[in-house]
Order: structure tokens, then sequence, then C-alpha cells
């Protein structure tokens, strides 16, 4: 015998003797604002091949922007998990097996639910979303997708897309330097400078600072063509590229030229003292000891810096140690002082990024490549 369910974020219905587990267990007793807001229905179902779960929708706008542009959303899912999803009107029909039945319905809901709450989904979203709740049933991707940082110059949300996100921005409203560390992809310095750009915006800082070692690539500094600033700038394109991306060009050369927005290399900051500034240090993996220890010294009172890197991306010369390597060992115990550790799961560029990086892992996991010695030295305060 089936039995009237009760409603789910808005998915209210009947659900299965086999299928037992609730496809929102967090929102199995949502609150009034949410169960009042026109939910769809859920109902589980046994089919001729095995169990399937329906989800139907009251509001046909929002179900369409739930399913994305050619059913794009739905296929996501779809081949993320390795079950089918058919739409009918504004019904979605689910058959799988029950586990990811349920985790289907889980994401779709919740995807629902930001919707309603006036957040836009994107296909990107939708694959953070599998991501998340795959890695850990029990998140709500409100707490992550709503937890807004900046409105970007395109009138774009600038928000966490992993749970390691969401724990770096909390870090850095809660600490006065913080350590990203993790591979490439993961928004550990486009996070920081929007952290930055929404302190500057509500006064809480007077200046922010965008700084990156000029450190070659296999480029030699001096071969390149023009006179110091313009051999430096290359080094410095990325941040002024992110830069860009969250202000309108305008009002971003206004705030360069006044020097609200100060964007140098690391060796500018020598013998300065920043107070009431938000500091950022970007690729600090290529910093060495000295230049480290000399960075984190130019904080000032109401500072607070945030400093970016990837350790298997070290350009500095063979032997030289990366002073992002050893602060994260003289400072693993500082109060203060936070490390937030980015994995390939937190990537947020192209699909195929968070591959690149797997393998690669992979690759050199199964290496035993020495590494360089470090040298030996004694650290001038």
């Amino acid at each position: 015998m089936k039995e009237p369910s009760g409603t789910i974020n808005g998915i209210t219905g009947l659900k299965s003797e086999k299928l037992t587990e609730p496809i929102h267990p967090s929102l199995e007793h949502p609150p009034a604002s949410v169960a009042q807001a026109g939910q769809p229905t859920t109902t589980g179902q046994t089919a001729a091949g095995g169990d399937s779960l329906e989800l139907h929708f009251d509001d046909h706008r929002f179900f369409t922007e739930l399913v994305g542009q050619h059913d794009a959303h739905i296929r996501t899912i779809e081949q993320a998990l390795g079950v089918r999803i058919g739409a009918s009107g504004s019904t979605l029909k689910i058959t799988g097996a029950h586990a990811e039945q349920a985790l289907a319905g889980k994401i779709l809901g919740e995807l629902y639910d930001l919707l309603k709450r006036g957040y836009p989904i994107y296909t990107g979203d939708v694959e953070y979303s599998v991501r998340i709740l795959r890695a850990d049933r029990n998140a709500e991707l409100k707490d992550i997708f709503l937890d807004q940082v900046y409105i970007s110059a395109n009138k774009r949300t600038i928000s966490p897309k992993s749970v390691n996100q969401k724990a770096y921005v909390e870090a850095i409203r809660a600490h006065d330097i913080v350590f990203g560390i993790g591979p490439a992809g993961t928004g550990k310095t486009y996070l920081a400078m929007a952290m930055a750009l929404a302190a500057l915006m509500k006064n809480q800082v007077t200046r922010m600072v965008l700084c990156r070692p000029a450190v070659e690539a296999g480029e030699k500094l001096g071969f390149l063509p023009g006179d110091l600033a313009e051999k430096v700038n290359p080094y410095l394109r990325p941040l002024y590229d992110a830069l860009h991306d969250m202000v309108d060009f305008d009002r971003a050369r206004r705030m360069l030229e006044r020097g609200t927005i100060e964007v140098a290399p690391l060796a500018f900051m020598r013998g300065r003292t920043l107070n009431d500034s938000f500091i950022i240090l970007d690729e600090a993996q290529n910093t060495t000891s000295e230049q480290m220890k000399m960075f984190l010294t130019r904080m000032g009172y109401g500072s607070k810096a945030v400093i970016t890197g990837d350790v298997t991306q070290i350009d500095l010369p063979s032997g030289k140690l990366s002073g992002l390597k050893e602060a994260r060992t003289v400072l693993a115990d500082t109060p203060g002082i936070k490390f937030v550790h980015f994995s390939e799961r937190d990537v947020v560029r192209h699909r195929l990024v968070q591959a690149v990086i797997t393998a690669y892992e992979s690759f050199n996991g199964d290496r035993t490549m020495p590494e360089p010695a470090a040298e030996s030295r004694t650290i001038k305060g």
C-alpha cells in the first residue's frame, strides 16, 4: 500500500514501500516559509523494470530553469549518476538504482529550492551540486551557494561552489592570515579577490593590494622587451583579468589610479607597512623563504592577508626551498592563522581540468622522485 508522504522542499506526494529513504532527510519537515511557497510533488512508484521516482513541480517557470536549455541540466545528472530522467509537462521521472535515484531526487529538489530563493542555476552549478552531494549526502546546497561573497560587474553572484570553498570563505572572515593551498582552478585567488572587493566596498578596509612573485617559468626577464614595468606586467596579468571580471573597466581604472587597488610584484612590498589593507599574495609557491617572511611582516593594523599557491607547480631554481612549503610547516599551529587545503574535487574550471589534475597526481604518485634538497640558511629579521 502506498501512503501520502509529507512536503519535502516543494515536493509532495507518495512513496513506495521499497523507496524508504526520503529525498530530503533534512527537509522532511521544512520551515513554513518553504512549505508555503507552492510546492512540487514526489511519488515513488514500482515500474516494470524496477523502482522509479516521480517529481511533480508546481511552478512551470522554475521547472524550465531547473531542467535547463534542451534539458542540459538533467542530462548532466544522468551522466554523472547513471540514472535515466524523463521529462513530461512539469514532471520528472527518475529510474535507476535506489541510491542514485535518491541522490538525483535530492539534487533536483535542492536546485529547485535554490531557484525559488532567487539563485540562478547554470550547468556548472549542477556539476558542482552532484560533486558536493555525492561526497556528503547530508550537505545542504543552500548553505554553500547562497553564501553571497560579491556581485560582479556583470551582475553575477560570486559564491562558494564546494565545501572547501565555503570553509575558505569562512576562514577569511574569521582570521587575519589565511593560506589557500591547492591545484589550479579551485578558486583560491578568485574568491580571495571577491572577498577583498567586498571588504573594500563595505569600507572595512581602505586599500586592496594584489601581488605576485615575478618568477620565470622557462623564460628570462632580461630577454623580454621593454623597461622593468613592462617586463613584470605579464606576470601580473592574471590578477588584472580577475579584477576586470569583477569590476567594470572604467571603475577599476579609477581605483587603480587612486591607489585604492594596487597590483604589484612582490619585490615592491619590501620596506612597506600596509595598514587597513586587504593583501593577497598569489602564486606563493614561487616565493623563497625570505620573501615569504618579508611579505607576512608587511601587515599593519586593521589588515588582512590571504596567501594562495599550488605546491605542485613550483618554478623556483633547483635546490630553492618554497616559502609556501616552509610556511605550511612553520606556521601550522600559530593562533590566528588558518590553512585551507583544496583538492581536484574543488576545481571550478572546465570539467577536463579536474581529470588532468587527477591524472597527473596518479602519474606522479607512481613514481619516486626525490625532492630537491633545501638550502640551509639563516633567516635575518
